[in-house]
């Protein structure tokens, strides 16, 4: 019978990494051997000692057999990562000395044939001494090379399956694909697969991935996780999947508390939704979608700010400016900021930070500013919208309510959004630049809203020292969303002549 995914049972072998166990749906199956594969530099090194210390902290014997780093490396590894190795024998295997002798080489056999054998004998060796219950074979590659050919290196790896499950031993491969890459023979053999991945992007700092290929008898999460090597191993960020998270709540309107606005959006913003702010740069995007950040924080509910175009610092001076102390409101804990780096981390990640804020802050309001940064870390402009939709959905099934902002190109005129994510917003407000009485001005508008009513009219809007303030619908005016307007009336109705 599958189990479902993230399911840890008592006949499982913890990886030591979180991630993986979740992805894996719990584990590796004890006394079953797995292959973990990719090209060097992946993390392959780092997952096998972390589940070699998950083993050692459970009081499981251990044992790493190296066949192409020696021990010191080993232990160098180790201390990068602020571990120590006790409780894992490391067996380094090193050829006979006879071997290493050309005197006394073999001219009627293959050397290959001696080597095999003598490699194989040695690592039985080493289980029989130490008889452990965890395995890491380090790697593959070197076995594939002494082989030399598919059959035999097949019947090798089939005896070590057999040998070890006899023994009874949760059994790691190591394979760098550099002997051949498109050799599957331990795929058939191996109960589990695993893939370890790096991309190199044009700019910014590698990626990583990692996939399950294969596990048999097993329900895991599929697809690519993205994950990153830090001191202390390896963090792996499982793929979100929405259809997982859902809870009760009121979807009751939320107030902005911006005189007007709340009019504009009858009644405010439905608990549980998305709310998409899209403008031409300068216009206030972020100033509004903090604003409805600290309207939750006054309710008394926590708010997380997510940060990509703009620096922290340079964010909380600016805001101080309106009377808004994003700065004071961090240090209660009730309001969270980061700063995203999009050259740095990769959507999965940023996805799992989200995701933490959400599940172990009890953060209700979320704000992304903005969605031209966040597609910067993105590959492709296909995927972004997929991560937007499962991240939005997982969100809205929270109860959390999500603000998004989104920069057009252009000032006036016909501007475009350098991608439309209108369709996954459940409120799309509308800002933009319009000319009249010899002034550039600004004008507000709720173009969709899903869970209700809200005003079809265009309001004009301000940014001062007080925030901001919303005027009066502009009903004298035609074609304020095109930038020049035509004007039908008198000036009384515009801000600036109401306030004389």
């Amino acid at each position: 019978m599958e189990r479902e995914a993230g399911a840890q049972g008592a006949d499982d072998a913890a990886t030591g990494i979180a991630g993986l166990d979740d992805i894996l749906g719990g584990g590796l199956k004890r006394n079953r051997l797995f292959l973990f594969e990719g090209s060097p530099g992946t993390g392959k090194t780092t997952a096998a000692l972390s589940f070699l210390r998950a083993g050692a902290a459970a009081g499981e014997k251990t044992l790493y057999v190296t066949l192409s780093e020696t021990e010191t490396e080993l232990r160098d590894t180790a201390a990068s990562h602020g571990w120590d190795l006790n409780g894992i024998e490391i067996f380094e295997l090193v050829p006979p000395e006879n071997l290493l002798d050309e005197q006394q080489q073999q001219s009627l056999l293959y050397s290959s044939d001696l080597e095999l054998g003598e490699t194989t004998r040695m690592i039985l060796d080493a289980v029989e001494r130490a008889a452990p219950s965890r395995v890491v074979i380090d790697s593959l590659s070197e076995i594939r090379l002494l082989a030399q050919g598919s059959l035999r290196y097949r019947r090798q790896v089939l005896a070590l399956k057999h040998y070890f499950a006899k023994h009874g031993a949760t059994v790691v491969l190591l394979d760098d694909l550099t002997a051949d890459v498109a050799d599957k023979t331990v795929h058939s053999v191996a109960h589990g697969v695993v893939r370890l991945e790096e991309l190199a992007p044009v700019y910014g700092s590698e990626r990583r991935r990692v996939r399950v290929t294969k596990y048999r008898g097993r329900r895991f999460r599929g697809g690519f996780h993205d994950f990153t090597i830090r001191t202390g191993g390896l963090e792996i960020f499982p793929r979100l999947v929405s259809a997982e998270h859902r809870t009760r709540f009121e979807r009751a309107p939320l107030p902005s508390d911006i005189p007007g606005l709340d009019d504009l959006l009858g009644g405010g913003v439905e608990r549980g939704s998305s709310t998409l702010i899209l403008g031409p740069a300068g216009t206030g995007k972020s100033l509004l979608s903090v604003n409805f950040a600290l309207s939750a924080v006054r309710r008394g509910e926590r708010s997380a700010i997510f940060v990509f175009d703009e620096e922290v610092g340079l964010l909380f001076q600016r805001t101080r400016a309106f009377g808004l102390d994003l700065e004071g409101l961090t240090a209660t804990k009730n309001l969270i900021v980061e700063q995203v780096d999009a050259a740095e981390m990769s959507p999965g990640e940023f996805t799992a930070r989200v995701r933490d804020c959400v599940t172990s802050h009890n953060v209700q309001t979320v704000v992304v500013d903005s969605l031209n940064g966040y597609q910067a870390a993105m590959p492709e402009e296909h995927y972004l919208l997929l991560h937007m939709h499962e991240l939005l959905q997982f969100l809205n099934r929270q109860g959390a309510t999500t603000f998004l902002t989104v920069a057009q190109h252009g000032l006036v005129g016909d501007m475009r959004a350098p991608v439309d994510v209108t369709y996954l917003a459940d409120t799309v407000m509308l800002l933009r630049y319009f000319e009249a009485m010899g002034q550039v001005r600004r004008a507000i508008s709720v173009v969709k809203k899903r869970a209700g009513a809200h005003e079809r009219t265009i309001r004009e809007y301000e940014i001062g020292p007080g925030g901001v303030t919303l005027g009066a619908p502009l009903d004298q005016f035609q074609g304020v969303l095109r930038g020049v307007p035509s004007f039908v009336g008198s000036p009384a109705g515009l801000l600036d002549a109401a306030a004389e």
